[in-house]
């Protein structure tokens, strides 16, 4: 992706495709995407219908996007072939359940053999197409399922059973039966992940990539500038905050970190940030956009739909957990801006905020339609329908006002010609929206239809339950080691699997184990997973984003890795926060509400205070260490506790205050 209203670089366009090839990707890609707005604006498909058309045209373009010997290597006679072999693979797996599903469905739990090679023809499809789209990782996660569901006395290979722990022990299973749950069951393949990825996620990633061709990258970021670019550490709050506005939108903390970063880590620099800081202040910012509301991480849709409640109650239980995470590392730049004596940028060189909004307010009116949407309770889908028409329209006529009214008083009067040039550059805008959307859709579909497969031998051979069991083992059912547990487990996750296929992986092993041996609730289990499976973006030695921004800041990647994950520290304790007051979450009485919310910003912003070592001035080791057990009170589910540790934060950061303030005096 690149800067905002230029022409992006489009996932898997680095590849050295001909041509024809090039054409072909447009054709599928624009296909796929009037496909969906279809389905989802005028006429919604029956389930089997919509995720079998839209995984074979997502698998086609996987193929056409990415070559089987990598982007860097000529196809040859034997790529085309095994290419082709496969693209025909994706046809076959959609369009067999489409031509028979009313026979499938009459035979259910007898399968023909057709049936069997079929199934057997898509789950090795889907587990290619993953490895080119989505990595190597989620391929192996995906044949050690397999593998482990036909390990048993019962299953294909009972020789393999014999090296599994007593606890993970299993009947086994043979070809017929787990064929027959993978590819002709709905909790498999085409199970809820891949349902999700087909109606909401991909919509609101076109939405996304609409909202980017047509300039509103640019929009956000010069809105940030014109609201902190006079302050202290200006570019760096600015990133923080287009970050959490472009982060929303692109549904990628990598593409956030390239679209903003672009602009916002050569400024940081410029003011003073060393480019690791700015490199890591860009990677955690943009990290957060993806549990930023209105338009979180394709993850918010799967939670909406694994515990049954509306997306705008998710989205609504966000919004405080994601300001105190966008606080946070706001307090952190401010802080380091401090430390290193920063100055803000001059007013010539930022934008104003009347001009900003003059060029770019009809942006707000996509986002603006699009939340009260979701306030009536509209579908999803529709929403995200409704929100790339009225971005198309409001872009198609804010021009025509222009060519009518601003033209003409600037000296470029309207003319056929000017017209027509204007049709065909606004349909070629068009084309390339569809085409961005589709492109951006691919890893995202491809994860979840392999997360499909583990969601779907996880639910044969009951492993969810044996995870439950091993977790209660392991932490001796002491919560706090059960949450550090799902943490290291999403980490180790995280380095091989993106975030949203991470965090189904996660929910489906460790969610029953959350929920009825420990008692969270439903909805804070599922935002605690994810929200730690959004940490392999900033935790080394797997930091996707930090890296992402050490390319932009020329920094190295383990230093800027490094950085960014002290920046998004609230990754890791907001969660552990809603689990020991989960009023935040699922509501309670205003005073409580008020009083955790302030306890929760208080001992968040000590935290970064105590870390750096700084806040009005310089802190002391001892102020530092007292600091510690006084943020641990806070969260701790008691009230004298939390009373006790409130004050003693206070009572040292009005110290600090204090003591800066005779620094003042004596200079």
């Amino acid at each position: 992706m690149s800067e905002p209203g230029n022409s992006p670089v489009i996932p898997g366009s680095q590849a050295q495709h001909s041509r024809p090839v090039l054409w072909l990707i447009t054709l599928v890609a624009v296909a796929l995407s009037l496909f969906q707005l279809y389905s989802a604006g005028i006429e919604p498909l029956g389930l089997f219908y919509q995720r079998s058309i839209h995984l074979a045209l997502i698998m086609m373009l996987a193929f056409l996007m990415f070559p089987v010997f990598g982007p860097d290597r000529p196809r040859g006679a034997i790529g085309w072939l095994v290419d082709a072999l496969f693209f025909a693979g994706a046809v076959i797996t959609g369009g067999y359940l489409v031509l028979y599903l009313d026979e499938i469905i009459n035979r259910a739990g007898f399968w023909s053999q057709t049936d069997i090679f079929i199934g057997c023809i898509a789950t090795v499809t889907v587990l290619e197409a993953s490895r080119r789209a989505v990595g190597l990782g989620m391929t192996i996660i995906g044949l050690l399922a397999i593998l482990y569901a036909f390990a048993g006395s019962r299953g294909a290979m009972p020789w393999l059973g014999e090296w599994l722990p007593g606890i993970l022990e299993h009947r086994g299973y043979g070809l017929d039966r787990l064929v027959g749950q993978l590819y002709l069951g709905q909790e498999g393949i085409f199970g809820l992940p891949i349902g999700v990825a087909a109606t909401y996620i991909f919509t609101f990633v076109l939405f996304g990539a609409f909202l980017e061709i047509t300039g509103a990258g640019k929009f956000f970021i010069d809105l940030a500038y014109a609201a902190t670019g006079k302050q202290r550490g200006g570019p760096a709050k600015a990133a923080v905050i287009a970050s959490a506005g472009m982060g929303s939108i692109s549904g990628s903390a990598i593409a956030n970190v390239v679209t903003t970063g672009a602009f916002t880590i050569p400024l940081m620099k410029r003011l003073g940030y060393r480019p690791h800081q700015a490199g890591g202040i860009e990677a955690a910012a943009s990290t957060g956009g993806q549990i930023m509301p209105p338009l979180m991480g394709a993850g918010a849709f799967l939670i909406a739909e694994y515990t049954r409640m509306p997306y705008l109650e998710v989205v609504k239980v966000s919004i405080l957990p994601a300001i105190m995470y966008f606080g946070t590392v706001y307090l952190f730049v401010h802080i380091i801006a401090l430390k290193q004596g920063m100055q803000g940028m001059s007013k010539d060189e930022l934008p104003q905020v009347r001009d900003v909004m003059g060029t770019g307010w009809h942006f707000l009116l996509p986002l603006a339609v699009l939340i009260w949407l979701l306030a009536i309770n509209l579908s999803p889908s529709r929403v995200g329908y409704y929100a790339i028409l009225t971005i198309l329209l409001v872009t198609a006529l804010r021009f025509i006002i222009w060519m009518v009214f601003v033209g003409p008083r600037q000296g470029q009067p309207v003319t056929a010609s000017a017209v027509m040039l204007a049709v065909r550059n606004g349909a070629l805008k068009v084309i390339e929206g569809l085409e961005l959307g589709a492109r951006n859709a691919v890893a995202v579909s491809m994860a979840c239809a392999v997360a499909g497969i583990i969601v779907g031998v996880v639910g044969l051979t009951g492993l969810g339950l044996k995870f439950s069991a091993m977790m209660m083992a392991f932490s001796n059912g002491h919560l706090l080691l059960a949450l550090v547990m799902v943490l290291l487990a999403s980490l180790v996750l995280g380095m091989g699997l993106p975030v949203t296929a991470s965090y189904i992986v996660l929910i489906v092993l460790v969610g029953p184990a959350l929920t009825s041996e420990f008692g969270v609730p439903l909805l804070i289990a599922h935002l605690v997973v994810f929200w730690y499976s959004q940490d392999s973006n900033v935790t080394p030695p797997i930091a996707l984003a930090g890296f992402a921004g050490a390319a932009i800041a020329g920094s190295k990647p383990m230093d800027t890795g490094f950085q960014a994950w002290k920046f998004a520290k609230g990754l890791y304790l907001i969660p552990l926060f809603m689990v020991y007051n989960p009023e935040i979450i699922t509501g309670g009485p205003v005073p409580l509400l008020v009083w955790t919310a302030l306890t929760g910003f208080l001992a968040l912003g000590a935290f970064a205070a105590a870390l750096e070592g700084y806040l009005f001035t310089r802190m002391s080791w001892p102020v530092r260490l007292v600091l510690v057990p006084a943020m641990i009170a806070v969260f701790y589910p008691s009230l004298m506790a939390e009373i006790v540790g409130a004050a003693v934060m206070l009572a040292l950061i009005v110290g600090n205050w204090l003591a800066s303030r005779r620094e003042m005096a004596v200079g």
